[in-house]
């Protein structure tokens, strides 16, 4: 690739983390009409395919099993942002926002994702490969932090409904982020080997040697890690902006609440999501399972202990306990992706399973 092509992808996608930057500048200064923030909605989609898009120039540089961490990072600093703004936005009616956000990033990631992934990749090889035991890790960890965090609030008797008392708020951020730690540990330091691609895939070595191609160099990474920044504070800034028009529409249309953080789930994973997808059709299946289940740990992991901790300093109401349909919609996943995953080989018939549980979801976020 030539210096003056490597300049022009490097000016064309500086150009719209840069603008969005300067939006959010002049929203804050001045007083948008509707029209107007509509097409800041616009620009702020396209900031967050952006911000991916240097995580993933970024995630390429430092490899794998690191990059999909990289992935997963850049994309929960979106979602606690957005959920922030929602929650300081409207204290006294957003005491779900957060639960019904991660609940949707789980759903999202652990159903729509997976399920795309491994039908594209069994439509590529007929049967998709990966290491069952990096992922199957992944599984159980997703399934404690979702049970510890999301269900257990149900059942305490220190506070009634889905709520935790401060004691055992603090526990849950606590026991999030240490298994949130421990899985990073193992990711990246002591078991990496475990979440790459299993050599005896046909389309490992292929998918290797694309990946080691497109390897950009120490100043695009740079470039690409300074961008991510600017493209994270634009994203945040412009939910701020944009958030209550898109409430209203909600609203207007007679739709529940949560389908509010569902379209937050949904923007901040499109773009991880489509890097996944991509992955699962050059071959590489265990990529899209590492950005899928990782999105989802970080997304417990990191999001719960600090809207926690958010919540405890300004007093706000956290509710994280998920209704029944929920709940059952969450032990499907866990008990349908553990059966997926240990014998490191899936065809098609699992990734359309995943797939319509996906599909139950967003029937239900739309029609409780």
């Amino acid at each position: 690739m030539s210096s003056s092509r490597l300049l022009s992808i490097n000016t064309r996608h500086a150009v719209i983390p840069i603008a969005a930057l300067l939006l959010f500048v002049v929203g804050i200064t001045t007083h948008p009409s509707n029209g107007i923030l509509i097409g800041f909605g616009v620009v702020l989609a396209l900031a967050v395919l952006e911000a991916v898009h240097h995580a993933e120039v970024v995630a390429h540089r430092v490899g794998e099993p690191l990059g999909s961490l990289v992935l997963a990072v850049s994309v929960t600093i979106i979602e606690v942002g957005l959920i922030i703004v929602l929650m300081s936005a409207h204290p006294e009616t957003t005491a779900t926002v957060a639960r019904d956000t991660v609940f949707a990033a789980a759903m999202i990631a652990c159903n729509g994702i997976v399920g795309g992934a491994l039908v594209i990749g069994t439509f590529r090889g007929r049967i998709a490969t990966f290491n069952p035991e990096g992922v199957g890790g992944a599984v159980a960890a997703i399934a404690a932090l979702a049970t510890l965090c999301l269900v257990l609030p149900n059942y305490t008797l220190t506070t009634t409904g889905p709520y935790f008392s401060s004691a055992q708020l603090v526990f849950a951020a606590v026991a999030s982020l240490a298994i949130y730690i421990a899985f990073v540990s193992a990711q990246t330091i002591r078991h990496s080997d475990l979440f790459l691609q299993p050599e005896t895939s046909p389309a490992s070595a292929p998918a290797a040697e694309e990946d080691q191609a497109e390897r950009p160099s120490r100043r695009e990474a740079g470039i690409s890690l300074l961008l991510l920044a600017i493209s994270l504070v634009a994203v945040v800034g412009l939910a701020e902006l944009t958030t209550p028009l898109i409430e209203s529409a909600v609203e207007d249309a007679g739709l529940p609440q949560s389908v509010v953080a569902v379209s937050i789930a949904l923007l901040v994973l499109l773009p991880e999501a489509i890097s996944a997808l991509r992955a699962s059709h050059r071959g590489d299946v265990q990529k899209s399972l590492n950005l899928a289940y990782g999105s989802v740990m970080a997304s417990i992991g990191l999001t719960i202990p600090v809207i926690a901790l958010i919540s405890l300093f300004f007093h706000y109401h956290l509710a994280l306990g998920l209704p029944n349909a929920a709940i059952v919609l969450l032990a499907l996943t866990v008990a349908v992706a553990t059966l997926t995953i240990v014998p490191g080989r899936s065809i098609l018939l699992q990734g359309v399973v995943h797939l319509s549980i996906f599909g139950a979801f967003i029937v239900l976020a739309f029609n409780p």
